[in-house]
């Protein structure tokens, strides 16, 4: 045990308790929808009970009050500034908070772990607002998001283009030619392969880029590094080692932003659905309607639904209030099985 040891310990331990307030203060957001805003005092005084009874904390029984009750008064003046709620998947510094706050950065962005949450929770009105991957210009489309995107009643409101730079972060002080091992999600690290091979550092997946930087401040695991961005290394306090060291300069990611409601706004850009029969030239039909009015179509995919049933998820140029736009549309639903549109939005080049 050292001095130097404690104090390392303690920045460790610090970390996870700034990282815990913030939890404590997002959940306070996430109960908005249950509260009819007069102030619960019953809530509180059964918070400050469960703390005084706590009499074994090293900490003195007034500076817990204390402290507890600081925190409660924050919460509430947290919640009453009327953030928007944005969520996304992941852990805080990943590329969709990024993106999140790239869209809108007066709003408090909330992680979820799965995609599935961020849409449930958008839906029932926990979340004003989702942002969700769709498709990397590396890895192709995400498939679990566009899977949801087939059903969901969520419309698309925003999208957002940027740029992936991944980093190599180490925690401050740490000497370059000590990093052994590289911590990140199984993607990132593929995307930066001939980088640790040239640098002889083994990879080791993690279940997010984020989620692998908080890990390496929080735990300061010796000869380690992550693989995340520059975002991550801001807001963990950790060093950049290296920027820019993906294998390709080309790596993008592009983000849908969803709403429970269409937001009124024409937007620059649309997305839809559709599910076209299975016989020769049902796809050709709708592809045609589009080229015929010169309406430019900037994503074709199609998604597994069913056995033997594709999804065809369609962006082009335009607006629903454009009339041109509208005929076609109308044309491209009698082609079809089913064509539904997620919505007209604009989109964001970063």
């Amino acid at each position: 045990m050292t001095l130097e040891g404690l104090r390392q310990d303690i920045d460790r331990i610090d970390a996870r308790i700034m990282a815990l307030l913030d939890e404590r203060l997002e959940k306070g957001l996430l109960t908005r929808r249950f509260k009819t805003g007069a102030l619960d005092s019953g809530r509180e005084a059964e918070v400050l009970d469960r703390v005084a009874r706590r009499s074994k904390c090293l900490a003195g029984p007034a500076f817990t009050e204390d402290l507890y009750r600081r925190i409660m008064a924050e919460s509430k003046a947290v919640q009453d500034r009327g953030l928007k709620l944005v969520g996304f998947q992941g852990t805080h510094g990943a590329y969709s908070d990024a993106a999140a706050r790239a869209w809108d950065g007066q709003a408090a962005t909330i992680p979820f772990p799965e995609f599935a949450q961020v849409f449930d929770a958008v839906l029932s009105g926990d979340l004003d607002y989702g942002v969700v991957p769709v498709e990397n210009t590396l890895g192709g489309i995400v498939g679990q998001v566009n899977s949801i995107l087939v059903t969901t009643e969520l419309r698309v409101v925003g999208a957002i283009d940027m740029p992936v730079n991944h980093c190599l972060l180490a925690a401050p002080g740490t000497d370059h030619r000590d990093i052994r091992t590289a911590y990140s999600h199984g993607q990132a690290l593929a995307q930066c392969r001939r980088f640790l091979e040239r640098n002889k550092l083994d990879a080791a997946e993690w279940f997010d880029t984020a989620g692998a930087a908080r890990m390496i401040a929080e735990e300061r695991p010796k000869g380690a590094a992550a693989v995340a961005s520059r975002f991550a290394s801001e807001l963990y306090g950790l060093e950049i080692i290296k920027e820019g060291i993906q294998d390709s300069q080309a790596n993008r990611t592009r983000f849908f932003v969803l709403a429970k409601e269409a937001e009124g706004r024409p937007g620059n850009k649309c997305s839809a659905v559709f599910f076209a029969d299975d016989k020769a030239g049902s796809l050709f039909g709708v592809l045609e309607v589009f080229a015929a009015a010169g309406i430019n179509l900037t994503r074709i995919e199609s998604v597994p639904n069913e056995p033997g049933d594709y999804a065809i998820f369609v962006d082009f140029d335009g607006s629903e209030g454009d009339s041109r736009v509208a005929s076609a549309i109308e044309a491209a639903r009698a082609q079809v099985r089913e064509f539904r549109m997620l919505g007209c939005y604009d989109e964001r080049k970063l």
